[in-house]
């Protein structure tokens, strides 16, 4: 029977759920749908989540809960940024119309772009949150390994 290593490609039903203290909120699930397939060790899954796979075996099932910025990373105040309504139409995407919540992409030095929330907005600034929206917060992560090549 195959098992996961980094590098395996890996069929597989997933669940992310949110812990707080109402119990669990599901965040995504292929659960009774179509199964995700991926490679293990190219970032396709937060490596935390990843590490979690290495050793599982082909029709394995397990459930992992992670602590508090175990899984996406510890909130950070610095990924918060304040850009001026210039830079911002300049780096975001032309034309479009966001609201204060919308997820959106920027510019960033380099030619890449960078997914943040937009937070505030006025005539003069704008704010985004580049924190992963799960940083720092208690995950619960389920998987059913399909296959393993």
């Amino acid at each position: 029977m195959a098992v996961i290593s980094s590098g395996s490609h890996v069929t597989l039903h997933y669940r992310l759920a949110v812990l707080d203290e109402h119990g669990e909120r599901e965040v995504v699930s292929t659960l009774g749908g179509h199964p995700a397939t991926l490679q293990v060790g190219t970032g396709q899954l937060a490596p935390d989540l990843e590490q979690h796979l290495i050793g599982l075996a082909e029709g394995a099932c397990a459930s992992f809960d992670l602590a508090a910025g175990e899984a996406f990373g510890q909130r950070s105040p610095d990924l918060i940024q304040s850009l001026t309504r210039t830079t911002f139409h300049e780096n975001a995407d032309p034309g479009a119309a966001f609201s204060v919540g919308d997820v959106l992409e920027i510019n960033v030095p380099g030619g890449a772009r960078l997914a943040g929330v937009l937070k505030a907005q006025d005539d003069d600034r704008v704010v985004i949150d580049f924190n992963h929206p799960l940083a720092g917060r208690p995950v619960r992560f389920l998987v059913q390994v399909i296959g393993v090549l």
